[in-house]
């Protein structure tokens, strides 16, 4: 009688119990790290729109709003969105004048993860909507305590 070869089947669903138990282990870790790599994306889309806010007020003497609707011209300098394409883009950038304040004088911007124009399946839960003004100030209206570096 020749040998058997391959595998039985309890050999198969022990491999794929194995590989289930590695993965659902895997998923969570791997899942917040691309969180928190969005989030540092979304930071510096932040940080950049600020400078170029900041280069347009020097020369205008103001800051300009900017959102996914704006329509005029100077708000159209400024992307909405992260990457390439809207679609692609886990947050939405919008800014704003500083709450209480006129728009020469303070912007406040902000990173919405997972709007309707964005990537509407991803969140962020811990830090939610990132903001940065001109005076410096950075926030966050998640519950983390520390989203910014």
């Amino acid at each position: 009688m020749t040998p058997r070869r391959g595998f039985t089947l309890v050999e198969v669903l022990v491999v794929l119990a194995i590989i289930s138990i590695l993965a659902a282990i895997a998923y969570p870790g791997y899942a917040g790290h691309v969180t928190r790599i969005r989030r540092v994306e979304a930071q510096l889309a932040l940080v950049d729109a600020m400078q170029r806010q900041e280069q347009y007020r020097a020369r205008h003497h103001t800051y300009v709003a900017f959102s996914s609707s704006s329509t005029d011209a100077d708000s159209r300098q400024f992307r909405w969105w992260l990457g390439s394409e809207a679609g692609g883009s886990a947050y939405e950038l919008d800014g704003r004048a500083c709450e209480g304040q006129d728009i020469s004088q303070c912007i406040e911007l902000r990173a919405q993860p997972g709007t309707a124009n964005v990537d509407a399946g991803f969140s962020d839960p811990d830090c939610g909507v990132l903001s940065f003004d001109s005076t410096g100030a950075q926030g966050a209206s998640g519950r983390a305590p520390r989203c910014w570096p």
